[in-house]
């Protein structure tokens, strides 16, 4: 049975892009159902599969599994192949715990950069607490990369600690964080891959706008 993955818009649903890049990196077949995050079904169509009501939701038979980091965790398992995360127990127990300091934090980033696929590369002033944000997380993918060999965060393989920096990879380009040359490296490898070229080509095609993730509202600007 094929899995079934329903995710939010793919110009701002951040989480729904996790599991999504990484099915897609590993080569796990999947069908996808896309929902806006406004709708007015939303959360109807959403509870029906899953009681969080949230996206994403992986479907695989009769296994529903919620929340982006499980989604990770359960493809992990379902597909060792795939190797989503380091064979080293070591390396293995440090991915999970940068992806795990990027799921439960960086707050001012998320609030003052939202991701936006479809918005025009633009500066925006950083506050106090995304900037310190931006240091940290600079700060991971430079000692990630050096001490495993790169160019992703743990060696030549995108794994689900990428995935789970990806929206972030999109929001230093889309808001044209100025980052140093570590950064920027990491970036142009994550934004090489054929799935990133398909995410952001499919976000682009979108008709929604969210008021709420436009930082330039009223102004919605698209290439």
């Amino acid at each position: 049975m094929t899995l079934r993955l329903i995710i939010g818009n793919k110009t701002y649903s951040s989480w729904s892009f996790r599991p999504w890049i990484a099915m897609k990196v590993a080569g796990i077949p999947f069908e996808e159902t896309v929902i806006s995050l406004d709708a007015a079904d939303f959360k109807a169509r959403v509870k029906a599969v899953s009681p969080a009501g949230q996206v994403p939701v992986l479907v695989d038979g009769a296994v529903v599994v919620w929340e982006s980091l499980a989604i990770l965790e359960y493809l992990a398992d379902r597909f060792p192949d795939a190797t989503l995360w380091p064979t080293d127990v070591a390396a293995r127990a440090e991915a999970r715990a940068v992806a795990c300091e990027m799921h439960a934090g960086f707050q001012p980033l998320r609030q003052h950069l939202p991701m936006n696929m479809a918005r025009p590369v633009k500066p925006r002033l950083l506050d106090d607490g995304a900037t310190a944000d931006v240091a940290r997380i600079a700060a991971i993918w430079r000692e990630c990369r050096v001490k495993f060999g790169g160019p992703f965060l743990f060696g030549g393989s995108f794994g689900a600690t990428d995935a789970m920096y990806a929206p972030v990879v999109s929001r230093f380009h889309t808001y044209a964080v100025e980052v140093g040359a570590d950064a920027r490296g990491y970036m142009a490898a994550v934004m090489a891959l054929p799935a990133w070229t398909e995410w952001w080509a499919a976000a682009r095609r979108e008709p929604w706008v969210l008021p709420h993730d436009e930082v330039d509202w009223p102004d919605v600007s698209r290439e």
